[in-house]
């Protein structure tokens, strides 16, 4: 079974796609098919999607029991150990900034007794 997403996609696109797997939603299309046609279908969205992104989820025999491939995202798959992972990137770092990437969410002051001790403590 696979899965391609699909955004900023060219509308021949998705249509080339319904000849082989089922639209379920804008952009998302599911389906079984073998691997030699799983590879012809990622090669025409990679030359069709233009600037758009893809992105493709398959069987695979491996421990996630799943591999994927990424086409124009700024998250690239990464090995960490055997298994892949997704590689967000640090947009403050590739900005120039020196803020920290994460920054803890401010406590809201809610109406329970804890919150209160929080407020006047």
């Amino acid at each position: 079974m696979i899965v391609i997403v699909l955004s900023a996609c060219p509308p021949g696109l998705r249509g080339y796609l319904t000849r082989w797997l089922l639209e379920i939603s804008a952009g998302v299309f599911v389906g079984k098919v073998s691997k030699k046609v799983r590879l012809l279908l990622w090669e025409a969205c990679v030359t069709m999607v233009g600037n758009g992104r893809a992105i493709l989820v398959h069987q695979a025999k491996n421990e996630q029991g799943l591999g994927f491939l990424v086409h124009g995202h700024h998250w690239e798959p990464i090995d960490m150990d055997g298994i892949r992972l997704m590689l967000r990137p640090d947009l403050g770092a590739r900005a120039g900034s020196t803020t920290p990437q994460f920054t803890p969410p401010t406590q809201a002051l809610g109406w329970s007794k804890a919150s209160r001790r929080r407020k006047f403590g």
